[in-house]
């Protein structure tokens, strides 16, 4: 049976008043439409912004703090009022809540990828909401995620949601900033996001967040690419979560007729991992890489760069065309005694280089 999975982002604007303090009134709005949600059978996963802004005024300054030991500060005070008040709001629905905090490294560590994967899922599986931030008290980079947008955007990727909500203070996007162009155009749906459409995006974000539409795009984007729809707006009551599923939304929906996810292996691969080594190809393993969705055989390698072991990730080439990465069954010393052999001529155990389930296309010339 197919997972019924949502993550649903929330930024600091949608939670906090003009002093920076938290809206009860908002939070309660936001929990009781994720109330809503989970009586009807749907996994939620809530990535909520709104620490640093909860915390400054109890740090003593009269705005959000510009320096990064201001905001790490802020962030250390806030996030404990923050999970106070999502949890006595969610006492409320019987919901209890888990805090998971996260920063790039999370995901840039294949282990500590498998494992927030695995403890997302197991907080699921148990019915607790998870509530997810990035760890800003020890960001090396101030708000590294760009105010949570494209965290929600590599969290949907990681639990394989159906949909993605991020909800913010303008409905939807916009050919221009429509606060300040009357003309301004919303699009309703998109079945793709173009590279015109990303310089649509203002980078003008609102007074109590740090976000923008620009940064929703590209967030919006990266969850799009990993397989999961996405929809960007607004909205106000419990039934606002469950009216966006239905397709009433205030907002713009993102989704390809034929979307297809990305496994956890292939998300990591492409977004996270780091390559320590390169592979040339032939024509013939090109077409069965890209067009006949086939693995990597040794037979196909004419050329080996770098000093990889197995189960290390490795480009590979077409002449001077990168044609993607992936993760490697030989190391560098045996793939060059291997390469252009033909399968029944292998005295190696594994006959494939790159399984396929292990590979990601990516077309770009190499510099």
């Amino acid at each position: 049976m197919e997972k019924n999975r949502i993550v649903v982002k929330i930024g600091s604007s949608s939670l906090t008043n003009s002093n920076g303090e938290i809206d009860y009134d908002k939070l309660r709005d936001h929990v009781a439409a994720i109330a809503e949600l989970k009586k009807q059978r749907r996994e939620v996963v809530l990535v909520s912004s709104g620490a640093v802004a909860c915390g400054f005024k109890q740090m003593g300054y009269t705005q959000k703090p510009v320096t990064l030991k201001g905001r790490q500060g802020a962030a250390a005070v806030g996030q404990g009022l923050l999970m106070q008040a999502y949890a006595e709001a969610l006492a409320m629905h019987h919901i209890t809540p888990a805090q998971l905090l996260l920063t790039r490294t999370d995901f840039q560590s294949q282990v500590s990828y498998q494992n927030a994967q695995q403890t997302i899922e197991e907080l699921l599986e148990r019915d607790i909401l998870p509530i997810i931030n990035e760890n800003d008290t020890v960001s090396v980079k101030e708000l590294t995620f760009g105010d949570n947008d494209m965290l929600s955007a590599l969290v949907s990727g990681l639990v394989h949601a159906n949909q993605l909500i991020i909800l913010t203070d303008i409905n939807g996007l916009y050919s221009a900033n429509p606060k300040k162009d009357a003309s301004a155009i919303r699009f309703d749906h998109l079945t793709e996001i173009t590279e015109e459409l990303l310089g649509y995006a203002t980078a003008e974000g609102s007074k109590m967040g740090t976000g923008g539409m620009q940064s929703k795009l590209f967030a919006a984007k990266t969850a799009f690419d990993l397989g999961v729809k996405v929809f960007i707006g607004s909205g106000s009551g419990k039934g606002k979560l469950l009216e966006i599923l239905c397709g009433d939304g205030d907002g713009t929906y993102i989704e390809a007729a034929h979307q297809q996810a990305l496994s956890s292996k292939k998300q990591w691969i492409s977004l996270f991992s780091e390559s320590v080594g390169a592979i040339y190809i032939d024509r013939g393993a090109e077409e069965a890489l890209l067009e006949k969705g086939k693995s990597l055989l040794p037979a196909g390698v004419y050329l080996v760069h770098g000093d990889f072991e197995a189960g290390d990730v490795v480009e590979v080439y077409r002449e001077r065309v990168l044609l993607g990465k992936g993760e490697t069954l030989y190391s560098a010393q045996q793939l060059q005694q291997a390469m252009g052999k033909k399968t029944q001529e292998l005295t190696q155990i594994n006959t494939v280089v790159i399984h396929r389930d292990r590979f990601v296309a990516t077309l770009k010339e190499e510099i």
